[in-house]
């Protein structure tokens, strides 16, 4: 005799038998997570999201009780690991680490397999890192004005290095010259460490990164760093003072990364997740390990999201297009 499966199960069960299915899965819910849980990374293993995820991993790990496993899936600026999510099962065993530059800025610059408005169910932000303008040592620049005025003089032949077209460092410099109302041709190269390297070389005048792959350049006096993209000065760098500080109140760019699921992922189990997140992200010794990557818990509860996420989206849509952006 064939076993009715799916919706033939209620039909052929009755009204008893689809409360009995409802309160075998409600228990599964309540007992969430049973089994290990996989965190992907749309990020190469090594990068500043790779970490934060790795630390995160690991807290949850043991305050759960359940391994929680990185799996970095790259590619496309992260479409490829956002892709692999969108199509995973919606029952809390696949998450995904996302950063502002996929989910706010890709859609404006690919074609996607999935729906970016749809197709996740937030968990809420965890965490952000600020970015940071610098130059290389040799840099007549003390300031941001200095290096304004540097970039209008008449004939002046200053470049910026471009870790990757669509990046989040990538338009946030573009929104910078566009606020400074200054041009100035990037050079590209493949990745953050890459385009650092070619500063220090003097290869390009500028770079803007994340906190985490600078401040050792800084305190080595190799990089000069004339101004961090948070609302408020980093504790990771306090000297450094903010856009904000320096005559552009509405410039403020932070690379926020949130913790996202499949559409259709249950309610209860969102909210477990994040009261799990936020409760690992606080935690003294996490935010001492994330302090040394420039990064700052911000865990925020699911339903500050839709919000969030229209206003990331808008901005970066208008910023790629008065600045003619285009992805190869």
């Amino acid at each position: 005799m064939t076993r009715p499966t799916g919706r033939r199960t209620f039909a052929a069960l009755g009204a008893g038998g689809a409360a009995l299915l409802a309160a075998r899965r409600a228990r599964a819910q309540g007992d969430y997570p049973s089994r290990p849980v996989t965190l992907v990374v749309p990020w190469a293993a090594g990068g500043s999201t790779d970490a934060v995820a790795r630390i995160l991993a690991a807290r949850l790990s043991s305050d759960v009780g359940r391994p929680f496993v990185v799996d970095n899936r790259t590619g496309a600026n992260g479409t490829i690991g956002f892709a692999s999510v969108a199509r995973a099962r919606p029952d809390g065993y696949t998450l995904l680490l996302g950063t502002v530059s996929t989910y706010a800025m890709a859609p404006h610059l690919y074609q996607l397999p999935y729906d970016n408005a749809r197709a996740f169910t937030a968990v809420g932000l965890v965490a952000a890192m600020p970015i940071i303008l610098v130059v290389p040592r040799a840099s007549p620049a003390r300031s941001l004005a200095e290096f304004i005025e540097l970039a209008r003089r008449p004939g002046a032949r200053m470049t910026y290095a471009n870790s990757g077209s669509g990046s989040s460092t990538h338009l946030a410099t573009e929104l910078f010259l566009q606020s400074a109302g200054i041009d100035m041709p990037d050079v590209g190269y493949r990745g953050g460490a890459p385009a650092v390297q070619g500063v220090l070389g003097n290869e390009a005048q500028m770079v803007m990164q994340a906190a985490s792959g600078l401040v050792p350049l800084m305190q080595s006096g190799d990089l000069r760093a004339l101004a961090i993209s948070s609302r408020d000065r980093s504790p990771i760098a306090p000297d450094v003072p903010t856009f904000r500080e320096q005559g552009f109140p509405d410039y403020e760019v932070v690379e926020h990364i949130a913790l996202l699921a499949p559409a259709g992922t249950p309610p209860a189990v969102v909210l477990r997740l994040n009261a799990a997140a936020r409760a690992a992200m606080e935690a003294p010794e996490t935010r001492e390990r994330l302090a040394a990557l420039g990064v700052t818990p911000d865990v925020r509860a699911p339903e500050d999201w839709p919000a969030y996420f229209e206003a990331e989206n808008a901005k970066w849509r208008e910023v790629i297009r008065a600045r003619n952006i285009r992805v190869q």
